[in-house]
């Protein structure tokens, strides 16, 4: 199992003002240096960073050239969005597209991408984490929502094939794909060597203010249909009379999700892919970044020491 990091604020000073973009040029070398002295093999990166469905082989190409200089080479590319919602299912299979293309031109053998739509009442109940409705999930899916998206996903692995890339579908939050029972549906109706899943807890786990399976049971579910993995941990504190909880991001040994069980169960079941560690949302991020990764590396090289 490799460790890449998968990244989500910028944190450096000077600051640009846009968290979600890779820091200034002028430090970016630091960054990337940072990055590899914590020990992660390679960064995932968005399509927007990469320059969305403007990219061209020709710029992609120049951060390839840099990343891999310092020894970070990317290893993901994420883009897309649902499919169930056909006022944007035409537009998310573009960007889709797109970043299977850019992550070939990349060096990226895997593209992850959810199935999310916006919500479509913005600021009202479901809109966010932690409440008992989920605008856009499976609970409110129909069965044309999943055979739309699986016709549309069977055609987009074909795509990715021909590009020697392949697709992981997140479980994500505000999408018909938001726990295993239905990304396991989903992936019955794909026609398509190439796409696997993507089991992220932490999105199973503040979907709604009660969560509506354990990650045990979740990862034991997934991990052999899984080829990429996001971690982050939560902390959760629920407020019943508000049926909402709130959660707190904490490095992966802080929080409530047990990623001892989590990664056992995904090595026994033969995960030898990049375990992401998604990167802290708040305070000194490295710092909290770095301890998560000694946390998974410190659990591997038990797992490893008790199987010899």
């Amino acid at each position: 199992m490799k460790i890449a990091y998968a990244f989500r604020r910028s944190v450096y000073y000077p600051y640009h003002g846009n968290p979600r973009l890779l820091p200034d040029k002028k430090i970016l070398p630091s960054f990337f240096s940072k990055i590899r002295e914590i020990g992660f093999e390679g960064i995932e990166l968005s399509i927007d960073m990469l320059g969305g469905l403007g990219a061209t082989e020709k710029s992609v190409g120049k951060m390839r050239l840099e990343l891999e200089q310092y020894g970070v080479p990317c290893i993901a590319v994420r883009g897309g969005g649902g499919f169930s919602q056909p006022n944007v299912s035409s537009q998310n299979r573009k960007l889709l597209e797109k970043t299977i293309e850019v992550a070939h031109w990349i060096g990226a053998e895997t593209v992850n991408t959810t199935m999310s739509t916006l919500p479509r009442n913005s600021n009202k109940s479901g809109s966010f984490v932690g409440e008992s409705i989920s605008q856009g999930s499976s609970r409110m899916a129909s069965s044309d929502d999943f055979n739309r998206t699986g016709d549309v996903l069977s055609e987009i692995g074909e795509i990715a094939g021909n590009k020697d890339v392949y697709i992981t579908i997140e479980i994500h939050q505000h999408s018909i794909v938001d726990n295993s029972w239905s990304a396991l549906h989903l992936l019955e109706l794909i026609d398509s060597p190439n796409i696997f899943l993507n089991p992220d807890l932490g999105n199973i786990y503040w979907c709604y203010d009660i969560p509506e399976e354990s990650t045990e049971d979740a990862i034991v579910a997934l991990a052999p249909h899984s080829r990429y993995w996001h971690c982050k941990n939560l902390k959760r504190v629920y407020i019943p009379e508000n049926e909402h909880s709130i959660f707190l991001r904490t490095a992966l040994p802080d929080g409530d999700i047990d990623y001892r069980f989590a990664i056992t169960a995904m090595k026994e079941a033969g995960f030898n892919d990049y375990l992401a560690i998604e990167g802290a949302m708040e305070g000194d991020q490295l710092t909290a970044d770095s301890k998560s990764y000694d946390y998974v590396t410190q659990i591997l090289n038990e797992l490893d020491i008790s199987q010899n």
